[in-house]
């Protein structure tokens, strides 16, 4: 399915934890490319939390220098846990204040989706064989 968007104003940022590993944010790159290749012409940026680069602020401050007026931040964890509920709502509040002319939507845990729990109940079942 294609998604469009109106003259790219929008923006989404995939926000993860972050690793000292490089590789863990393998998946994280590919969620991002088949969505710039779903929705061509969309900005999608990656931050993190910790241990990875960039945080929040900053791909908040990149998208910002394109003239975003609306960012979704598309928290990539399983679910709602201490991350999403203490440390994410501080950082988000303060990119809010920093560019009051932008509307931020945050979504819950992409492992929350019911598209996203079958997925992961169907590759469970698939270990059987």
């Amino acid at each position: 399915m294609t998604h469009t968007t109106s003259p790219v104003t929008q923006a989404v940022i995939l926000f993860g934890h972050g690793a000292r590993d490089p590789e863990w944010a393998g998946p994280m790159q590919q969620i991002r490319q088949r969505m710039l290749e779903q929705a061509p012409g969309l900005h999608v940026e990656l931050a993190y939390l910790e241990l990875m680069s960039p945080t929040l602020d900053v791909a908040v401050e990149a998208l910002m220098a394109h003239g975003m007026t609306r960012i979704a931040v598309v928290p990539v964890f399983l679910a709602q846990g201490g991350h999403l509920k203490r440390d994410l709502p501080v950082l988000l509040n303060a990119v809010r204040q920093r560019y009051p002319q932008c509307e931020f939507h945050l979504s819950r845990a992409v492992g929350e989706a019911p598209g996203v729990i079958a997925a992961i109940a169907a590759y469970g079942l698939s270990a059987l064989g």
